[in-house]
């Protein structure tokens, strides 16, 4: 299949600038869909009145939330900069503010009756969101030689915002770890026994250390179970599962154990934080652990808390004395 040379363009200025994959995904579409919606006619000659009935369109026609219609505006600005060399101003529609939500937290109870309804790899991935505080992203891209046996500890490498950090490691998944650890390596073994064995890595790396692709460290803990082509230097390799079938394995075990509050992989890194905060941890060791840069993000774990609430007597109360 033909792809456009304009499109095209555009993703090799992404990769130039070291955009991640999901991002580059995230701009050609909100491009590709301003060209659409403006019957194919070419970006430049279009200005603001179309981008202003494009991001309309998607508010009003399609509904879509203030953090998706910043994302299409970031998309077209990126293309009208470094593209076409525009200067987009007066442009009638900002970057909004998404509105400011609590984020939802499970009791320690909620957590378990969750778990009951999940096994074995989906099991062992949920548990890893809640012992470690990580994004499901973050738990997806493991690798072999990310998790450290000795000190109990995880490396994430190249976590949001492209920084490394460590957490901890609970004890009560080494066994389950070690048992996920000798799949993935029976799974490279196999590849490499019928010509394959090669691991997705970032083009920079595949292009500086070579023969770390096909080395069991490299391998990624929870392997997707087929090959694929890689995105950036198209060669066959095994890339990790997609987090959707993650996801649709929580929703089912949700369903199942009657928990009502609305649960996404990253509600169990939201309980992570809560957990540690009510059982004592310090502010800055969650702050490092969860890898936020700013101390306020972290603060906000301390108003779902709600201990500063603790010894409020609600006006209802009082009817009964």
């Amino acid at each position: 299949m033909s792809r456009s040379p304009f499109l095209e363009e555009v993703r090799a200025e992404m990769r130039t600038r070291h955009y991640s994959i999901r991002t580059e995904k995230s701009y050609l579409y909100w491009i590709k869909s301003f060209i659409l919606f403006n019957h194919k006619r070419h970006p430049k000659e279009l200005a603001n009145s179309e981008i202003e009935s494009f991001l309309s369109y998607l508010a009003n026609q399609r509904n879509v939330s203030s953090a998706t219609q910043n994302q299409a505006l970031c998309a077209l600005m990126f293309m009208y900069k470094h593209i076409l060399h525009i200067e987009i101003t007066q442009l009638a529609y900002q970057y909004t503010r998404a509105p400011k939500r609590m984020p939802c937290v499970l009791s320690h109870h909620e957590v378990q009756q969750i778990f009951a309804y999940l096994t074995g790899r989906n099991w062992l991935i949920a548990a890893i969101l809640y012992g470690c505080g990580l994004r499901i992203n973050e738990a997806l891209r493991l690798r072999v030689k990310d998790v450290n046996f000795d000190n109990h500890t995880l490396f994430i490498f190249r976590g949001k915002g492209a920084k490394d950090r460590y957490t901890l490691l609970p004890h009560c998944l080494l066994d389950a770890l070690q048992q996920q650890i000798q799949f993935s390596l029976q799974i490279h073994r196999q590849d490499i026994a019928q010509g394959y064995g090669l691991t997705s890595l970032p083009p920079a790396l595949i292009r500086k250390y070579q023969s770390a692709a096909k080395d069991a460290a490299w391998q990624y803990l929870f392997p997707s179970s087929h090959l694929g082509q890689h995105p950036h230097d198209e060669y066959m390799c095994r890339h990790h599962i997609h987090e959707t079938t993650f996801r649709r394995a929580l929703r089912q075990a949700v369903q199942q154990s009657h928990v009502t509050k609305r649960v996404t992989a990253h509600t169990f890194r939201h309980s992570f934080a809560t957990q540690l905060l009510l059982n004592g941890v310090d502010i800055r060791t969650v702050q490092e652990l969860l890898g936020h840069t700013d101390l306020r993000t972290t603060e906000i774990y301390t108003h779902v808390m709600g201990s500063r609430f603790a010894h409020t007597l609600s006006p209802a109360d009082r009817l009964q004395s």
